[in-house]
């Protein structure tokens, strides 16, 4: 019932099991989620695909990486939102949140620059 959330299981199941790709549904959300972590090199590309009639997005993994901590916070049950104040990083800084604003999905320290809060999607690290 939570695409995000099966998007993320996807990725970290891929990672455990060695594999090089990974192939989730296509949403502008997700697209913007891989961006960010192909920006953090959790991820080393992706991609739109058409191949079964139906768009999806193909993942390739970082083989560097074992394993990766994705946590979804909000979920659609319990939707969690906050302040540009209160965004903390996970791990004293080692991590980083996702937000969803309304200047689109950013990291949390971007949000903290421009001062804007929203929905808290995931931590990563």
């Amino acid at each position: 019932m939570d695409p995000i959330a099966d998007m993320f299981a996807t990725i970290r199941n891929n990672m455990v099991a060695g594999n090089d790709r990974a192939i989730v549904r296509y949403s502008k959300v997700k697209m913007a989620i891989l961006e960010l972590l192909k920006k953090r090199q959790i991820v080393t590309n992706f991609s739109e695909s058409n191949e079964t009639g139906r768009k999806n997005i193909e993942i390739i993994l970082n083989n560097r990486r074992t394993s990766c901590h994705i946590k979804r916070i909000s979920k659609p049950g319990h939707r969690v939102f906050v302040k540009s104040k209160d965004i903390r990083s996970p791990l004293a800084g080692l991590g980083f949140v996702i937000i969803s604003t309304p200047k689109g999905v950013i990291t949390g320290t971007e949000a903290r620059k421009i001062g804007v809060g929203g929905e808290l999607i995931c931590e990563v690290w």
